[in-house]
């Protein structure tokens, strides 16, 4: 259940940027990646990967673009994801 939803959120991500930041689809895939990872590595293993320490800064970004995004700033709130996930995976 957990690639699938990851993989539909990418999709929807995806084709969301193709149709020129279409914010319903961008936060479709937005909840539907979040979720998807919640179910492959547990919700105790999600928390503590986004909340550790030195991790703080990138969570703060990825999380507040994802609200962006849900207040339908698609462009602004897909930049803020960006920056983040850059921050969260370096």
């Amino acid at each position: 259940i957990g690639v699938g939803l990851v993989g539909f959120g990418l999709f929807f991500l995806f084709f969301g940027m193709l149709l020129y930041f279409d914010s319903v689809l961008l936060a479709f895939g937005n909840i539907l990646f979040l979720s998807g990872l919640v179910f492959i590595i547990g919700f105790k293993r999600t928390f503590t990967f986004f909340f550790q320490r030195p991790k703080m800064k990138g969570t703060s970004f990825f999380l507040g673009g994802v609200i962006i995004v849900l207040m339908r700033w698609p462009l602004l709130g897909m930049l803020l994801e960006a920056y983040g996930f850059i921050n969260l995976f370096r």
